[in-house]
């Protein structure tokens, strides 16, 4: 049977999420526990990959197995072998035709950012910081002008691996409660720190060091000389997949309602 898992972690303490030879990363630890569950050697699919940092709120992943278990023992007796920063948040079968990266039509993220004279504390990795005043309006003005499809080279770092720069961001929402500012973030795929390099963009014309114009000149540059330095990725989060509904699966998990 092929099983997918909704998955929520914390990503300081990792090297993301894709599997690497020093085994810290969130796919390695996920793999170990679903393997000593089974009793027997378990790969995982994910479908999107996370960097060093980045947390994830709904990791959605699909493996094949022929253990016939019921779904929630899969979510308490995996969570039995994992760390207290990582957590199965549910489990569902699902057809051999569902592929967790291939069948998402969107992915989502948020970014958390705290506008505040002094650094912050509790918020440490888990909200990105600027010390200086955000002008809201022009910040969202800027953000209107990256929705639809774009070639985002400007926003690629070097090493992505995504065969194609052009992408169609159908959501980047701009909103606040009191000293937090969050941005939500849809694409049908983003490429390698794109978010974190749009959000230096928009910090810097939030700041006032660029005017929101700026960003169409950015994005025409199609260079990533032409853009802001990557953000920090401590305020990043990865909401989960976009599928349809004939899937079945949830769309959110409980820790989405921890953000601001």
């Amino acid at each position: 049977m092929r099983l997918a898992l909704g998955i929520s972690y914390d990503g300081r303490p990792y090297q993301g999420w894709q599997s690497q030879a020093s085994g810290q990363t969130v796919q390695d630890h996920l793999e170990r526990a679903l393997s000593q569950f089974a009793a027997q050697p378990v790969g995982t699919v994910c479908a999107g990959r996370t960097d060093t940092g980045v947390h994830g709120l709904m990791q959605v992943v699909h493996f094949d197995t022929p253990l016939r278990r019921e779904a929630f023992s899969w979510v308490r007796g995996t969570n039995r072998y994992l760390p207290r920063d990582i957590a199965v948040q549910w489990a569902q079968p699902v057809p051999d035709a569902f592929h967790s990266r291939a069948s998402a039509t969107g992915r989502r993220y948020a970014y958390l950012l705290l506008e505040s004279a002094v650094r912050p504390s509790l918020e440490t990795g888990r909200a990105g910081w600027v010390f200086r005043n955000l002008d809201g309006a022009a910040v969202r003005e800027a953000a209107a002008l990256l929705l639809g499809q774009h070639d985002f080279t400007s926003f690629r770092a070097a090493e992505c691996q995504a065969k194609s720069p052009v992408k169609t961001l159908r959501r980047l929402d701009v909103s606040r409660r009191g000293a937090y500012w969050r941005f939500d973030f849809e694409a049908d795929a983003f490429l390698h720190h794109m978010i974190r390099n749009i959000m230096g963009c928009l910090v810097a014309v939030g700041q006032g060091l660029h005017p929101p114009a700026w960003i169409s000149h950015v994005l025409a540059a199609r260079s990533r000389d032409a853009a802001a330095p990557t953000f920090a990725p401590d305020g990043l989060y990865f909401l989960g997949p976009v599928y349809e509904s004939r899937w079945n699966l949830p769309d959110r998990t409980p820790a989405y309602d921890w953000l601001p």
